[in-house]
Parts: C-alpha cells; sequence; structure tokens
C-alpha cells in the first residue's frame, strides 16, 4: 500500500469498546477481532477518508516512537485490515 493512498472503510462492523480495547465482530464472516493499544488510534482515525501518511504524522505527534518503526506498524496494520476486507 503506497502511504499517499487514500483509505476508506469498505464494510461495516459490529465495534464494542470493552475496557480500553475495541472488540469487532464481522458478521458475515462469523470471525471478530480485539483490538488494543495504538491499534485503537488507528481504527479511530478509519473512520474517515485519510491516507497513511496522515495516519502516521498524526502518531508521531501523540507518541514518542521512531518515525520507521512507527511507518511499519501503521503499515502492517493496514495490511491486514485489507486483507480483511475492512478498508480499500
Amino acid at each position: 500500500m503506497d502511504k499517499n493512498a487514500v483509505i476508506v472503510m469498505k464494510k461495516k462492523l459490529n465495534v464494542t469498546d470493552l475496557a480500553g480495547e475495541k472488540v469487532m465482530v464481522d458478521f458475515e464472516t462469523g470471525k471478530y477481532f480485539l483490538i488494543k493499544g495504538v491499534g485503537n488510534d488507528i481504527w479511530d482515525m478509519l473512520q474517515e477518508e485519510t491516507t497513511p501518511a496522515r495516519i502516521i504524522e498524526q502518531l508521531l505527534s501523540e507518541y514518542d516512537v521512531a518515525p520507521e518503526e512507527c511507518e511499519a506498524s501503521v503499515m502492517e496494520f493496514l495490511s491486514k485490515m485489507q486483507a480483511y476486507h475492512f478498508i480499500e
């Protein structure tokens, strides 16, 4: 995925906040997912059209993390979301 590619939510999921974690259920596949930590922040940013570059920039402004580590983690998270067909 290109860092400047526009990301939009492809699938609506049932999401519940539970003690600082997000529990998501995909009723089409019967699978459920648990997101915690910074993944919560990324998921929240995905609720509006955005780009990986914007997500990385926002996280770098909020967290003390090396830019390379932040970018690698964000791109890995987004790849998983794309593999599950949650985003495009």
